[in-house]
């Protein structure tokens, strides 16, 4: 908006550079720029300010499609006063000269003209579509289709409005026909992931069986290991024993072999002993056959002497001695 002040019965006015002013003084133009500032005389002045900088206009334009199905499209145009000079012509942007606001509703009345023309090419667009394509890719045919339909209308071009371009932010259809349109990708959708939930479940299940495969194996090998360790223990256990066996065999035999040993030196002793005192007892024999029986007699009573225990006292009476003197003499006399 433009900022005006008083002196007496002049004006002034300034305006940013986004702002384009046609000063019209008794129909002749005096100023037509951006960014002015100058003085003027409101009794015989009209002053225009249009803006010159880019703007933008949101609207949503109904339409129908090649199947008779109703769709909703929220479009952005952007646009530009590009010759300010023509526009002054075609809408109202006076300024009132006190206050410096528009006398009337310009943009309001740019934008009812660009929501109708844009409408209008939606409509063009949409009516070659059906809901699907209206719904699914409709979008960049939409604005090519606004945009150039815009650029080129003729209204707009000696409005002295340039359309920079358009947006299509969505196209809508019923909820009901959305909904029926988005089912077979929802179900695409449920069984790529019911696919791929039966897949991971098939690969734990393989995990687990694999897992548990190998679990048995390290069983079996562990099984085998022990039978094996078993078995060498059985093994080591009998070579132990028939080792010990065999050294106790060997230590027998030695213990036999000497006893042997023993009791041969030991018989072969007493034999030598048994033949030395027969030799002696011999010897003593063939001595005593030549010795007188007398001599005998005596050595045999010495003999028994030495074998009788000691004698202390003897007492000799008279019928002992006359006893043995009889046997002695009658032994005597016999031999003789």
């Amino acid at each position: 908006m433009a900022t005006i002040r008083r002196l007496g019965r002049l004006r002034h006015l300034s305006t940013t550079p986004t702002r384009h002013v046609v000063h019209l003084n008794r129909g002749r133009v005096r100023h037509c720029d951006a960014g002015l500032s100058f003085w003027f005389d409101p009794w015989s002045s009209t002053v225009s300010e249009v803006p010159i900088d880019d703007r933008e206009l949101s609207l949503v334009a109904r339409a129908r499609t090649a199947d008779l199905q109703d769709v909703t499209a929220q479009v952005t145009v952007s646009y530009r006063f590009s010759e300010p000079a023509d526009v002054v012509q075609h809408i109202d942007f006076a300024v009132d000269p006190d206050t410096g606001s528009w006398t009337g509703n310009p943009l309001e009345q740019v934008s009812q003209l660009l929501g109708e023309l844009a409408s209008g090419h939606v409509m063009d667009a949409m009516a070659g579509l059906t809901l699907r394509e209206a719904v699914s890719s409709g979008g960049r045919s939409l604005r090519e289709a606004i945009a150039a339909g815009l650029a080129s209308d003729g209204r707009l071009t000696s409005s002295g409005i340039s359309v920079l371009g358009a947006r299509v932010r969505s196209v809508r259809g019923d909820a009901d026909m959305e909904r029926f349109l988005q089912t077979p990708a929802r179900e695409e959708a449920q069984t790529e992931a019911d696919r791929s939930t039966f897949e991971r479940r098939a690969l734990a299940v393989d995990r687990e069986r694999a897992i548990a495969e190998n679990e048995l194996a390290n069983r079996i090998e562990l099984a085998v290991r022990e039978q094996q360790l078993v078995s060498q223990e059985g093994a080591n256990a009998r070579t132990r024993a028939e080792e010990a066996a065999a050294a106790a065999m060997i230590e027998a035999d030695g213990d036999l072999r000497r006893s042997q040993l023993v009791t041969e030196a030991t018989a072969q002793r007493v034999r030598q002993v048994g033949e030395a005192e027969a030799a002696v007892e011999a010897a003593k024999i063939a001595g005593y056959a030549q010795v007188d029986h007398g001599v005998l007699a005596a050595m045999v009573a010495r003999e028994l002497a030495g074998a009788l225990p000691e004698i202390s006292n003897l007492t000799i009476t008279p019928d002992l001695l006359t006893g043995a003197m009889a046997a002695l003499t009658g032994g005597s006399a016999g031999r003789s």
